[in-house]
C-alpha cells in the first residue's frame, strides 16, 4: 500500500480541479489494468472560491455575478456530492484520491473516517466536535441551537476511487459564509478553530496533525486486511 501526501500550499481552484481530475481518471485507469498506482493525500488552500455540488441548489448563493467578482471571489460548479461551500485563504483542503477499495472502505465509511480524522484534530486543540445525523461534515454542539460546522465534507467516486474531499476552517475569514446557506442550511452557523479558541492557529500544525490522523486511520484499515487484499496487485 502506497499513500502519499502532497502540499500544493495555495492554489487556484480551477487549477486543483484539472490535477485532480487527472491524477483520479490515472488512479481508475490503473486500477482497472491492474496497474501500479498511488494513493494521494493532497492538501492545500485556495483564493476566495464559492463551488456548488451537483445536488446543489441556485438559490444557495445569495450573491449575484457582479457582486461576485467586485469581492474577488469565483463561483464553480463540481462533479462532487452536497450543496455550496466557500473555499478560502486560512481554510485547510485535503484532496484524498485513493483506492476505496484497498482499505476495504464503502463510500458511507469513507465519509465516516474523514469526519473522524477532523473529530481528532479538533479534540487536540480542546475542541469537542462531532457529527450531526443527516448532515455530513464536522460539527460542534451539532444537538442544539448554537450548532455550527467546522468542516464540510464532498466527495466523489467512481470505480471506488475517491475525489474532492474536506475543507476545515482553521483561521477562516467566516463573513464569506454569510453570503451562501452553507450546504444549504440556513438555521446553522459555521465556526473555525480560530473562532472557537480566540487566536490564530499556525496552518501548518494543522496540517501535519490532519496527515498524521488521516494515515494513521486509513494504514490502520489496510494493516487489518488479508496481505492479497491490501496488496497493490
Amino acid at each position: 500500500m502506497e499513500l502519499k501526501t502532497i502540499d500544493w500550499g495555495t492554489i487556484p481552484y480551477p487549477q486543483a480541479w484539472e490535477e485532480q481530475t487527472t491524477w483520479f481518471d490515472a488512479l481508475i485507469k490503473a486500477k482497472l489494468e491492474g496497474e501500479a498506482y498511488t494513493n494521494r493525500i493532497i492538501l492545500c488552500e485556495h483564493p476566495p472560491v464559492y463551488t456548488l455540488g451537483r445536488s446543489g441548489k441556485e438559490g444557495n448563493m445569495l450573491l449575484r455575478p457582479e457582486q461576485l467578482e467586485r469581492m474577488g471571489a469565483t463561483l464553480f460548479h463540481i462533479d462532487r456530492g452536497g450543496d455550496i461551500t466557500f473555499h478560502g485563504p486560512g481554510q485547510l483542503v485535503c484532496y484524498p484520491i485513493i483506492n476505496l477499495e484497498e482499505f476495504s472502505l464503502g463510500l458511507k465509511e469513507y465519509v465516516h473516517l474523514l469526519e473522524e480524522a477532523v473529530i481528532r484534530v479538533c479534540a487536540s486543540y480542546g475542541i469537542t466536535a462531532g457529527r450531526v445525523e443527516k448532515a455530513t461534515g464536522v460539527w460542534l454542539e451539532g444537538d442544539t441551537r448554537r450548532a455550527r460546522k467546522i468542516c464540510a465534507i464532498g466527495v466523489r467516486c467512481s470505480h471506488y476511487v475517491s475525489m474532492h474531499g474536506l475543507a476545515l476552517n482553521v483561521n477562516t475569514d467566516l463573513r464569506y459564509f454569510s453570503y451562501i446557506n452553507p450546504c444549504g442550511f440556513v438555521d446553522k452557523g459555521v465556526t473555525s478553530i480560530q473562532q472557537e479558541l480566540g487566536h490564530e492557529i499556525p496552518m501548518q500544525e494543522v496540517k501535519e496533525k490532519l496527515n498524521h490522523e488521516l494515515t494513521s486511520l486509513l494504514r490502520t484499515l489496510a494493516s487489518q486486511l488479508p496481505k492479497e487484499a491490501s496488496s497493490d496487485d
